[in-house]
């Protein structure tokens, strides 16, 4: 019977994928393996014969049922097979060798939670990476807390805020979960984030008695006043009460509708915020205001401590003053450090690293990293400003400052 070439070509293309599965298994196998322990790759002309082979092994027992097939007539279809199969062992084998090096030796569970998030999900924002942490799925309702009200579960559902990609994945759930309980007031929280960003969420609704926002030792007293604009839960505000002066914290603060009829209480929904008590801004951020007093004759409650309490109980009349907490200088720092191009890390020296067991003059930081220590901890706390002849160990934590670029290298170096 006389065949056509592209007949030919199609047969040893079906052979040769036919042959070739267990030599690429098997070529794959061998070359993540060996690289994997020995950290040495394996000749690809050792793995092409081996290859081969085992394919001529396959084409044996297949020439067993067909005879036809070692004919000379069909040379084309098996040059064309054994090209198929030289193709599918060396592809497999450079796969299993690529994924030998890169498979982490060591793994542990702390070392999966210090992963950061996958790089295909990282934006670059203003020269920084940026991640869009989402919630994904039902957000859960607490064991041993009641059940989350309906529309605090679609709120909490619709979140999606942008976090620095750097951060580990247990920075990013600790991060997500306090912010997740400051702005909705949540009892407790519990978030997980995959490597894709996305974050799974527990919560217990807000606590509805006043007793649980009071710090031990503490006594809370309200007070009909006059009521600044703007006073929200957590200010620090003095009470004049006659001639008693009295520091406390607001604990709940609410304007009086009568006097003022777009009041609204601090810790409670603003009339006007959006329906689902927040809006969409950029990227997808919240852009939820913090719930404050609209001003006029209202009605304060402060944490005191119990001798205080017994004061303004006492008197008749009182005036609230909100006090400044002051400028957090730090977040200034941080914010100055950001737009000259700077960045801060926290890094954990690896005891196998080129730091370990060395001091700061020896190693040389700022010259062969192109970054600055500023703190350095050991077991027996922090130090700032660690002097040359202070020696790093493995398992020691320092803070670095530096550009991006660097302090990425510092840290695929040293930690």
């Amino acid at each position: 019977m006389v065949t056509t070439m592209p007949f030919e070509v199609l047969r040893g293309l079906y052979l040769g994928i036919l042959t070739g599965v267990i030599p690429a298994v098997i070529a794959f196998g061998l070359g993540f393996g060996f690289r994997y322990i020995t950290g040495v790759s394996i000749p690809a002309f050792a793995v092409v014969v081996l290859g081969l082979a085992l394919a001529g092994v396959n084409g044996g027992l297949l020439a067993l049922a067909d005879p036809a097939i070692t004919q000379q007539a069909n040379s084309t279809t098996l040059v064309t097979a054994v090209i198929v199969v030289l193709m599918l062992t060396l592809y497999t084998h450079a796969k299993g060798d690529q994924l030998g090096g890169e498979a982490p030796r060591r793994l542990s569970w702390r070392e999966l939670r210090d992963r950061t998030v996958s790089r295909e999900v990282v934006d670059l924002v203003g020269g920084f990476g940026q991640v869009r942490v989402e919630v994904v799925g039902e957000v859960r309702d607490m064991e041993g807390y009641p059940p989350l009200p309906d529309q605090l579960r679609d709120d909490l559902e619709s979140i999606a805020w942008q976090f620095p990609a750097d951060l580990t994945l247990s920075e990013l759930e600790s991060r997500m979960a306090e912010r997740l309980a400051a702005e909705f007031d949540l009892q407790e929280v519990s978030v997980t984030v995959d490597s894709r960003g996305r974050a799974r969420v527990v919560a217990a609704p807000p606590s509805a008695g006043v007793s649980n926002r009071l710090e031990p030792g503490t006594r809370a007293v309200s007070i009909d006043a006059l009521v600044p604009t703007g006073v929200a839960r957590g200010d620090v505000c003095t009470v004049l009460a006659g001639d008693s002066v009295v520091q406390g914290t607001v604990v709940s603060a609410k304007s009086d509708p009568k006097t003022e009829p777009a009041t609204e209480s601090a810790g409670e929904t603003s009339e006007a915020e959006a329906p689902d008590g927040h809006a969409d801004g950029p990227n997808g951020q919240s852009t939820r205001r913090a719930p404050t007093t609209t001003g006029g004759m209202g009605r304060v409650t402060v944490a005191v401590s119990p001798s205080e309490a017994e004061t303004l109980l006492a008197s008749s009349g009182a005036r609230i003053v909100v006090e400044s907490r002051g400028t957090r200088r730090e977040f200034e720092l941080v914010s100055m450090l950001r737009r000259s191009g700077q960045g801060i890390e926290r890094v954990t020296i690896d005891s196998g690293g080129p730091l370990a067991g060395e001091t700061l003059a020896e190693a040389g930081v700022r010259d062969a990293y192109g970054v600055a220590i500023l703190a350095h901890r050991h077991d027996d706390g922090w130090q700032m400003a660690p002097r040359g002849e202070t020696t790093i160990a493995g398992g020691d934590e320092v803070f670095v400052v530096g550009p991006g670029q660097q302090l990425r290298a510092f840290r695929e170096a040293v930690a």
